[in-house]
């Protein structure tokens, strides 16, 4: 009780030491202090409610009542002890409040981020700012209406608004983010690298955005100072700048033919030769003049009707690809303007091939670097972009490997590859078209290369399964292998990507159908005659992965001669073509007689399987095992083993540390197998204790 005591008086004389000091800070001059001092009270109000209600607790329990304080006969000489007593009383009332605030606020954030969304900032920030005055510690409005005045181009009250987000909590970042933009619009460069790399120190797993808005910062910067050195030679009359910029003012004139346009934009792309005549460009709004202009639009918009049209549309993709050549700043002024973004992908589908071949250029130019496939993915539509560069695949020439090429380069972006995932119901048809084409009239190498994208691409489970999922997807991937087999020669390279492709999908067992397996199955069988190497391993991979979805695809590859395919690949193949071909053995020993029976004619010692039972592969190790256990089913085949160690390895592998348990199971099933066909393997096993190495083992196995 005495203890109870001592640490209620010391509870008591902290909580008046502190409270004079919040008193004292709350009738601070500094609004700052004072600010600060009112959110510490509010959060003071609930620990005191807690505290108040585990106080209640307590006495209860100890049968102990605890007298209020009495106030003193003069209110005027209220000591600390009443103030804190009054404070306490009025906390469940205050935390009453502060609950039903919240509520309200919530709901105001809700009407902002719905005006928000909507475009319209000025009645978001009204609905922030009502909900702040609900509940002036809630971050999240801060940098909800920070965002908004930027939205508006009110950088300085979006700084304010970030601060008090960091004193409602220092480790905010998204009250950073905002900050490092609203210092970036207001061309503080190295305030706005700091709020970045702070973001960074709070959560180091933001590393991939940092870098991302350091990137932006550093690129604004260089279009900052291109702009300063280019106004300096404007200034100081260098001809061609002057010339860059008569020649823009000329071009804006309204109403002229489309010839004068024409002449105009190509004198204007001879002069874009260096960065300073591509920023005077920028500075003097060109890309807006020539975007902007009517009788340009509609050209853009009647291209193949008039060759005087085509020829201003062509112009302009020229000047465009001048204009951007080692400029980021004008990439990204083109690509961002959603009139230019929504153009660049139809045009790359026109009807006049001029206008098509540059359209490329000018996607190719900006793809070279990883700022300008930022934006074509970001910024562009890309199932129109993809349509447009696979309709490529009609050209017999180069251009189609060029373009396919660009969708190469874009595809391994990942946010192409998010987008892809998140549009896969609108893109299989655009893909599954692809896969129905001949390859004798189509482009083989670009085929080839939209084939390999998409086996890569299905790399992603999530992406296997709606494309399996995808019927007509899954017979064109075997209408394509059945065309490449008419000519093997002309269709290798196709055949083996396409491999690749059914490899993938094969992983996704679950959702493979038995009649689709089977098909595959038959066509990789025959592929098993193939004189390349590499087909031949793909096949078998194949085959690997759809055998065990079909016992009917397994009988047929059995009266194909796989067993005895096989075994060749393990004395001849590489590692990966083993990894594979003891995969497929193992699956056919384990169904059917006949086929561990084939196994044991071609390795009557098991000289073979032995040899697969040491590599370091567990997945080899695993499913040799197996293969051996389900061969020693066959009557006198155990008797061959006598005079080698199979006891010892199989021993070891069943009490090894293999990650796969698969190991330890089948090499301990082919134990029990091996002793059960064969006595003298038992007395061997009871000599190295293998009896209680094997319980052990099958207990870790059953507990994982």
């Amino acid at each position: 009780m005495a203890d109870d005591q001592e640490k209620d008086l010391q509870k008591f004389l902290k909580n008046v030491d502190e409270i004079t000091n919040l008193i004292q800070e709350m009738n601070s001059d500094d609004p700052v202090v004072q600010q600060k001092a009112v959110l510490e009270t509010e959060k003071r109000l609930l620990l005191m409610e807690e505290d108040e209600e585990e106080d209640e607790c307590r006495t209860t329990s100890n049968k102990t009542m605890i007298s209020p304080p009495q106030a003193p006969e003069n209110a005027d000489e209220m000591n600390s002890e009443a103030f804190l007593a009054s404070v306490e009383k009025d906390a469940k009332e205050r935390a009453k409040r502060r609950r039903e605030n919240k509520v309200l606020a919530d709901a105001l954030k809700e009407k902002g981020n719905e005006a928000f969304s909507k475009g319209d900032y000025e009645t978001a920030v009204l609905h922030y700012s009502e909900g702040l005055e609900k509940l002036k510690d809630m971050k999240v409005l801060y940098t909800n209406r920070a965002q908004a005045y930027i939205k508006l181009g009110d950088y300085q009250k979006a700084l304010v608004d970030c601060e008090w987000a960091l004193k409602c909590d220092e480790k905010y970042t998204k009250a950073y983010f905002h900050m490092g933009k609203a210092h970036l619009a207001l061309k503080n460069y190295s305030r706005s690298r700091e709020c970045y790399k702070k973001i960074l120190e709070i959560d180091p797993k933001l590393q991939t955005q940092v870098t991302d808005y350091l990137n932006q910062v550093d690129l604004r910067e260089k279009a900052d100072l291109q702009e300063k050195e280019a106004l300096e030679l404007l200034d100081s009359g260098r001809n061609t700048a002057v010339t860059t910029k008569n020649l823009l003012e000329t071009l804006s004139k309204p109403g002229q033919i489309p010839s004068f346009y024409a002449g105009g934009i190509e004198i204007l792309t001879e002069m874009m030769t260096d960065g300073t005549d591509r920023t005077l460009f920028r500075i003097h709004n060109g890309f807006s003049i020539i975007s902007d202009n009517e009788v340009i639009r509609r050209c853009f918009s009647t291209a193949g009707k008039d060759a005087v049209e085509e020829t201003v549309c062509v112009s302009v993709l020229k000047l465009w690809q001048a204009v951007c050549n080692e400029n980021e700043e004008n990439q990204r002024l083109l690509v961002m303007h959603p009139d230019r973004g929504r153009l660049l992908p139809s045009l790359l589908a026109s009807r006049v091939l001029a206008i098509r071949q540059q359209s490329l250029a000018l996607l190719l130019q900006l793809a070279q670097t990883e700022h300008g496939r930022g934006l074509i993915v970001s910024h562009l539509d890309l199932t129109r972009l993809l349509e447009a560069l696979v309709s490529f695949l009609d050209f017999s020439d180069k251009k189609a490997n060029t373009a396919m090429g660009l969708l190469t380069d874009l595809a391994q972006e990942e946010r192409f590859q998010v987008w892809f995932q998140a549009n896969l119901p609108v893109v299989l048809p655009v893909l599954t078209s692809i896969l129905k084409r001949d390859p004798k009239v189509t482009n083989s190498s670009a085929l080839c290369q939209c084939v390999s994208i998409m086996g890569n691409l299905s790399a992603a489970p999530a992406t296997r399964r709606h494309m399996l999922a995808c019927e007509e997807f899954g017979d064109a991937c075997l209408g394509l292998m059945v065309r490449c087999e008419e000519d093997v020669d002309l269709c290798k390279e196709i055949t083996y990507t396409l491999l690749g492709l059914m490899m993938n999908l094969c992983l996704q067992s679950t959702f493979v159908s038995e009649v689709w397996a089977v098909e595959v199955s038959r066509r990789c069988l025959s592929l098993l005659n193939s004189q390349d190497g590499g087909i031949l391993t793909r096949a078998a991979g194949v085959l690997s992965r759809t055998l065990p979805s079909s016992l009917k695809g397994v009988e047929e590859a059995l009266r194909a001669g796989v067993v005895k395919k096989m075994m060749r690949f393990l004395k001849t193949g590489g590692q990966t073509a083993s990894l594979y071909a003891i995969k497929i053995l193992a699956i056919c020993t384990n169904s059917y007689h006949e086929a561990r029976e084939e196994v044991i004619r071609l390795d009557k010692k098991f000289s073979l399987l032995m040899k697969l039972l040491r590599v370091e592969n567990e997945v080899v190790v695993g499913n040799a095992a197996l293969c051996l256990g389900n061969c020693m089913e066959v009557p006198s085949a155990a008797s061959s083993l006598l005079k080698t160690d199979v006891v010892r390895v199989l021993l070891k592998l069943a009490g090894g540390d293999a990650q796969k348990t698969a190991v330890q199971l089948n090499a301990g099933i082919a134990l029990g197998k091996l002793c059960t066909a064969e006595p003298r393997f038992a007395a061997q096993l009871r000599e190295l204790h293998g009896i209680e190495i094997l319980n052990s083992t099958m207990k870790y196995i059953n507990d994982s």
